[in-house]
C-alpha cells in the first residue's frame, strides 16, 4: 500500500471532514476590524441625559435668550463690515434649527433611558410587593394557628372556675357525711379507724396512783 493511499484512507470522510481550521474554544476570538468608530453606549447615554436635563432648565432659556439678543443687536448696530448675519438673520435661524434637530433625539434618548430605569424599578417593586404579600399571608396563617392553639390552652379564669366547682363538690360531700366526721374534719382532726384507742403516755400511771 502506497503512502498516498494510506493518507486518503485516514482522512475523515463525510460531514466531519472540513477544509478550514477548527476554532479553539479555550481562546477568545480576535477582535474584528470595524469601519465605524466604537463608543461606549453608557457614556453617551449619560451625556445625553446631562444635555437633556440642561435643556429643560430655566438657565438654558436665559442663556439662549441672551445669545439671541446679542446676536441681533450686533448684526443691527455694529458696523456693516463687522456684521456676519444681516437681516433677516438666516444664519441664526439655521443655528436654531440645528440645535432643535440635535436636542430632540437627545431628549428622546434620555427619556428612553429613564423609561428603562422606571421599568426596572417597577419590576423590583412588583417583586417586593409579592414578597410582602407572601410574608403577610404566612404571618396571618401563623397568627390563626396560634389563636387556635390558645383556644385549647387552659386559662386562669377557666382553672379558677374549675377549682371553685371542685371546692363546691367537696363541700357537698362533707355535708352529706355524719356529724362526727364533719366536726372532726372541721376541727382539723382525722377520723380514727375503729379499734382500741391508744392512751397518751403517763395516763396509766396516774390511774394506778389514784387506785392506790
Amino acid at each position: 500500500m502506497t503512502p498516498d493511499r494510506e493518507s486518503r484512507e485516514r482522512a475523515p470522510v463525510g460531514a466531519t471532514a472540513s477544509s478550514r481550521p477548527r476554532a479553539r474554544l479555550d481562546q477568545p476570538r480576535p477582535p474584528r476590524r470595524r469601519l465605524l468608530p466604537e463608543y461606549d453606549p453608557e457614556a453617551f447615554g449619560r451625556l445625553s441625559e446631562r444635555i437633556a436635563r440642561f435643556l429643560g432648565t430655566g438657565r438654558f432659556i436665559v442663556w439662549m435668550t441672551i445669545v439671541i439678543i446679542l446676536w441681533v443687536v450686533w448684526n443691527v448696530a455694529a458696523p456693516e463690515h463687522l456684521r456676519f448675519d444681516q437681516y433677516p438673520f438666516i444664519f441664526l435661524t439655521l443655528m436654531l434649527s440645528l440645535q432643535a434637530s440635535y436636542a430632540a433625539p437627545l431628549i428622546l434618548l434620555a427619556q428612553n433611558r429613564q423609561d428603562d430605569r422606571d421599568r426596572v424599578n417597577l419590576e423590583q417593586d412588583r417583586k417586593q410587593n409579592e414578597r410582602s404579600i407572601a410574608d403577610t399571608e404566612y404571618l396571618t396563617r401563623e397568627i390563626a394557628a396560634l389563636r387556635m392553639g390558645l383556644g385549647e390552652v387552659a386559662t386562669r379564669d377557666w382553672i379558677r372556675s374549675e377549682l371553685q366547682d371542685l371546692v363546691k363538690e367537696l363541700e357537698g360531700r362533707h355535708d352529706g357525711r355524719p356529724d362526727g366526721h364533719t366536726e372532726g374534719r372541721a376541727n382539723g382532726h382525722r377520723d380514727l379507724p375503729p379499734g382500741p384507742r391508744r392512751l397518751p403516755p403517763g395516763s396509766g400511771r396516774g390511774r394506778d396512783a389514784e387506785d392506790r
